[in-house]
């Protein structure tokens, strides 16, 4: 099979203008490939072909192919050029393939070399990137070292009081009899209940202070004066923050959840308009991601002792109980003037009858 096709690959007949418009359409469509070189013509039906230029295997093939399909569709074959070619001894040239493709020597790229110093593809490059871009967002290396750990050292009570109720949680979900692990489930119930408004009081407090920093920037003039905006910004943080204490603590948290999403939302645009500085939103970014996750922490936390725990009344509690207790102290107050005057009455009438 390598002998009839090479052989009858090997010679194409330009002589005929039947057999033109094929070859020029075969060099149309390869023309990156060299073409061999022909001499002029003789008394032989094809023309007489010099030596190729530097030509792969692959490539005389190709030629080769084209030719043959030539022939088949004019149907002459030259039967000496088949015998000629019978005898070319093929000689293997395993530098130009490789295990990628064998249509590099095609398109002239360059193959072959050790195996082993060949690039392969990263498969991890996607990682990676994530992995970079997750350190950036992180990267506080442009904050000031003393508002770093000032800022950080802020919201590790926050967090402290979120672990603080998850070990309670534990506790009074794995007592046997009364008794934890570490705690009994009386003095567990006891601390979540002091955690409660302490972590409440202090997230009212951290939002508070948030938003105090916009005063201290407009008091500077930092990015210029811009006078009842940026004064909202803090007055706003305390007006969603302290409310917050009157409510229940699930309720509490979540709204104290969505102020410091708003609040960041708000930092962020400030420092887009150059209000703060460029390092600020990054700043509270990962202090707002603390604070977020500290109380995603704690409802999951409390989400598990549902039902196990007596909720403590809070202050809308008390002052419901407070106004209630006034009204009943008002009823019997006014019980005990009317039996007063009543008793006084009837001693007034058993007088007048003497």
């Amino acid at each position: 099979m390598l002998r009839s096709t090479a052989s009858r690959v090997a010679l194409r007949s330009f002589a005929k203008p039947t057999m033109r418009p094929a070859a020029a359409a075969f060099q149309r469509a390869l023309p990156s490939l060299p073409s061999p070189q022909c001499s002029t013509y003789t008394s032989s039906t094809r023309p007489q072909l010099s030596t190729p230029l530097q030509e792969s295997a692959l490539q005389r093939a190709i030629r080769r192919n084209m030719a043959h399909k030539i022939e088949l569709q004019t149907g002459k074959v030259d039967t000496e050029a088949e015998k000629k070619y019978a005898k070319e001894k093929l000689k293997p040239h395993p530098e130009t393939f490789s295990a990628n493709s064998t249509m590099h020597p095609v398109f002239g790229e360059e193959v072959g070399g050790d195996p082993k110093t060949v690039a392969e593809p990263d498969m991890m490059a996607g990682v990676k990137n994530d992995l970079t871009t997750i350190k950036e967002t992180f990267d506080l290396s442009a904050v000031p070292r003393e508002a770093y750990w000032i800022g950080m050292a802020g919201v590790l009570p926050y967090l402290a009081t979120s672990i603080s109720t998850v070990a309670c949680a534990y506790e009074i979900n794995h007592s046997v009899a009364g008794y934890g692990y570490v705690l009994s489930a009386h003095t567990a119930e006891s601390l979540l209940h002091i955690l409660e408004p302490l972590q409440i009081g202090y997230g009212a407090q951290i939002l508070s202070f948030l938003g105090a920093i916009h005063w201290g920037l407009e008091f500077a003039r930092f990015g210029g004066a811009h006078g009842y905006k940026r004064y909202a910004i803090g007055v706003l943080a305390p007006a969603v923050a302290w409310p917050t204490v009157l409510l229940p603590v699930e309720t509490a948290l979540v709204a104290q959840f969505a102020g410091f999403m708003m609040l960041y939302f708000l930092d962020t645009n400030a420092q887009i308009r150059g209000w703060t500085p460029n390092w600020y939103s990054i700043y509270r970014f990962v202090l707002t991601f603390v604070v977020g996750f500290s109380i995603v922490l704690t409802l999951i936390g409390r989400g598990e002792v549902t039902g196990k725990v007596k909720r403590m009344p809070g202050a809308v509690d008390r002052l419901t109980a407070l106004r209630q207790g006034e009204q009943e102290t008002l009823q019997q107050q006014e019980e005990t003037i009317r039996g007063e005057q009543a008793e006084a009455a009837e001693k007034a009438v058993k007088k007048n009858n003497k």
